[in-house]
């Protein structure tokens, strides 16, 4: 399950149990369509919740990020896993954006929510 909250110019994403690959298109609806009026997204992905992923999300992923990566601004990612932060870093080669892993949600969220442009 995914949940999304919009601050600002912040996007909060909440991965709760498994997230499927449903999830991550609605996502990808999110981000495009914040891009399209409002420009590059600043995203905050909290996986601490996040019980497991489908296969197709990674693939997903990397498509997704490939093709739109230039639409991100800056990302945090709020995970105590030492996956999630090496999946975070590889993601970070398909984009044009600042990547950051926290384990505090609050730190994550101030960094993201910052202005500053690339």
């Amino acid at each position: 399950m995914i949940t999304f909250q919009k601050t600002g110019n912040l996007i909060i994403v909440a991965v709760i149990g498994e997230f499927t690959l449903a999830d991550y298109l609605e996502f990808e609806d999110q981000v495009l369509y914040k891009a399209h009026f409002d420009g590059k997204a600043n995203v905050l992905f909290d996986l601490r919740d996040m019980l497991d992923y489908t296969i197709d999300v990674a693939w997903e992923e990397i498509k997704f990020m490939r093709e739109h990566g230039s639409e991100f601004n800056r990302i945090a990612v709020v995970t105590d896993d030492q996956w999630q932060t090496w999946s975070a870093w590889v993601s970070n080669l398909f984009i044009n954006a600042d990547v950051l892993v926290f384990s505090d949600y609050d730190k994550a969220e101030e960094w993201a929510s910052d202005m500053v442009s690339n």
